[in-house]
C-alpha cells in the first residue's frame, strides 16, 4: 500500500529548500486540497491532488498518505518523481500511497500540457461511474462539459504501473475521465481550471443521480441542439472553462475559513 518514504529530509523550513517558483506552486495546491475539502469531495485519506513543479516537468508534488485534506500545506507536500521515488520529503512521519502515482505520474508523463491533476471519490461521481448510461445531459452542468470526457474500465486497486498506458488511453485528449466503479478524474493546465472541471462533473453528477431517482424513462434529457449551443460557449468563451473568477472567489473563501494551508 505505500511506497518507500525516502530518507528525511534537512531541517530548515520549507520554504527556504525550495524555489520562489516552488514555493507559490506548493501555496496553491496546497489551497486546492482545502478547497476540495471544503466542498466535501473527500474520501478520508484517500485520493490524490498533483501538480507539476515549475521547470521541473518530471517532478510533481504530492499529498502525504495519512493526512486528512485539510490538514495538507505548502510545507507537508512531498516532492516525488513521475515514478515516485522521493526528490524532498517534508517533516512529516509518513508515506506515499502507490496509487498517486501510478494513476497521476501516468497522466503528467504522457500530458504535458496538463499540470494539475485532481482524482476523487464522491459518493454522486462513483454513483454514475457505476452507471451504465455514464454521464448523461441532464442537466446544464452536465452540458458545460465539452463531451471529451473518457471512461475507463475498473481494473482492481490501481497499484499496476502496466495500466498507466490504458488509464492514458481513456483520457485521450480530454481532461476529464469517468474510472468505472472508482470515481472521478479531472485535469487542468491550473489549479483555477482542474478544480472548475472536478466541480462542475461533480455537481453534474449530483444533479443526475437526483434526476434519475424517480427511474431513467422519467429523466429529461436536454436537446441536441441546446446541448450543442451550450457547449459552444466554451469555445467561444473559453475564461469559463478556466475558471480564473472562480478561484479568486475561492481563494478568498480559503482565507477566512483558514489560512493555514499557506504555511
Amino acid at each position: 500500500m505505500l511506497a518507500t518514504a525516502g530518507t528525511r529530509g534537512a531541517s530548515a523550513p520549507m520554504r527556504e529548500r525550495v524555489s520562489a517558483e516552488e514555493w507559490a506552486a506548493r501555496v496553491e495546491l496546497a489551497a486546492l486540497y482545502r478547497m476540495v475539502h471544503h466542498f466535501g469531495m473527500t474520501d478520508l485519506i484517500a485520493n490524490h491532488i498533483t501538480m507539476r513543479v515549475p521547470g521541473e516537468p518530471d517532478h510533481i508534488l504530492i499529498n502525504a498518505y495519512g493526512l486528512m485534506y485539510d490538514e495538507v500545506t505548502a510545507s507537508n507536500l512531498y516532492k516525488i518523481t513521475l515514478d515516485g521515488d522521493v526528490v524532498l520529503r517534508p517533516e512529516v512521519d509518513l508515506g506515499l500511497n502507490i496509487t498517486g502515482y501510478v494513476i497521476h505520474g501516468a497522466i503528467h508523463q504522457a500530458r504535458p500540457d496538463l499540470h494539475v491533476v485532481i482524482h476523487t471519490h464522491s459518493a454522486a461521481g462513483t454513483g454514475v461511474s457505476g452507471m451504465k448510461c455514464g454521464l448523461l445531459p441532464v442537466s446544464q452542468h452536465a452540458a458545460l462539459i465539452d463531451g471529451r470526457i473518457g471512461y475507463h474500465e475498473y481494473e482492481g486497486a490501481a497499484f499496476n504501473l502496466d495500466e498507466r498506458e490504458r488509464f492514458v488511453a481513456s483520457l485521450g485528449s480530454g481532461n476529464l475521465m469517468i474510472l468505472r466503479n472508482h470515481g472521478l478524474i479531472a485535469c487542468g493546465q491550473t489549479c483555477a481550471e482542474a478544480f472548475i472541471g472536478i466541480y462542475r462533473l461533480e455537481m453534474a453528477c449530483k444533479m443526475q443521480v437526483a434526476a434519475l431517482a424517480g427511474g431513467i424513462d422519467n429523466a429529461l434529457m436536454m436537446p441536441p441542439e441546446a446541448l450543442e449551443n451550450t457547449r459552444r460557449i466554451l469555445i467561444d468563451h473559453p475564461e469559463i472553462g478556466a475558471g480564473t473568477l472562480q478561484w479568486r472567489a475561492l481563494l478568498r473563501r480559503m482565507e477566512r475559513v483558514d489560512p493555514s494551508w499557506k504555511e
